[in-house]
């Protein structure tokens, strides 16, 4: 998915352990370990005179994943990739040198009914050895996503490794990405159990951090490793997600991420041309933003 006017810089505030903001990245973060940017789909309701169709634009230096919560998207790709993705199951697509993609509300859904449509987008960084290597696509059904539960909350690792198990979804660096449930009030251990910086997406309900109560839509990012206890109210969603940083930085242009400003004025002129790689049954553009 594009990021067109989706990056918005909200005002982020310190309460101790922990920053807070909307999403990343945001003014005092720009990345939480590999990860560089979250969008939050929805959810909205989509039907007869609104669905998802998002036209063919570029990706470089980052892996996507995408996450669905309810809804469904097709994505297809200029690997000749078809590939419907359904809640609970993972797609991921590393862009490498290159790579571009639509994604759309299936075909069969467009039939006058209205549903929720409902995810996340998400983009994890390459390393810097690995930002011009093949492009690749993947994906993970729900059911070979590791979960278990502790009391009455329920844990899904989307990716990467932590809690001791991995996830199959075969990402470049160390990093994780862990959807927690609580149905009744809940206390977080993450000590030992996630490593490097630690991110906390509050999809619904609130938490409990620093004497602090923070609600849904808000990002925490860890200060620390060892951080304050965390407390999930009753009804609560959240995404973990992070890892270990990269030693260098990054730099984000639209689509495009790169340790190199130069390559990315490679890409954006690339992208201008037209000598991106492109889909053959597809004939859609995204221009360049201005």
């Amino acid at each position: 998915m594009s990021n067109i006017g989706l990056i918005i810089e909200e005002r982020s505030r310190d309460i101790g352990d922990f920053l807070v903001g909307r999403l990343i990245p945001f003014r005092k973060k720009r990345m939480i370990g590999p990860f560089i940017f979250i969008d939050h789909m929805g959810p909205t309701k989509l039907g007869p005179e609104k669905y998802m169709d998002v036209d063919q634009h570029p990706h470089m230096g980052l892996s996507t994943l995408t996450f669905m919560l309810e809804g469904e998207i097709n994505h297809e790709d200029s690997l000749g990739t078809h590939q419907r993705i359904k809640p609970g199951s993972v797609n991921w697509m590393t862009a490498g040198k290159g790579v571009t993609h639509t994604e759309r509300t299936p075909q069969d859904l467009r039939n006058g009914n209205t549903f929720t449509a409902h995810g996340y987008q998400i983009w994890v960084a390459l390393p810097k050895e690995l930002e011009d290597m093949e492009p690749q696509f993947h994906h993970i059904d729900g059911e070979d996503i590791p979960k278990w539960t502790d009391d009455s909350t329920e844990f899904k690792l989307v990716a990467g490794e932590g809690y001791g198990k991995k996830s199959p979804v075969p990402v470049h660096s160390n990093l994780f990405m862990v959807e927690v449930m609580a149905k009744e009030a809940y206390s977080l251990n993450v000590n030992g159990n996630l490593k490097g910086e630690i991110g906390i997406c509050i999809v619904e309900g609130g938490i409990e951090a620093c004497g602090e109560t923070v609600g849904e839509g808000n990002i925490l990012v860890s200060k620390v490793e060892d951080t304050c206890n965390i407390k999930l109210k009753p009804n609560t969603h959240l995404m973990l997600f992070g890892g270990e940083p990269f030693p260098e930085e990054r730099y984000i242009y639209w689509n495009f991420v790169s340790s190199s400003k130069e390559k990315l004025e490679e890409a954006k002129k690339a992208w201008a041309d037209k000598t991106f790689p492109m889909m053959e049954n597809d004939n859609t553009y995204v221009p360049l933003p201005n």
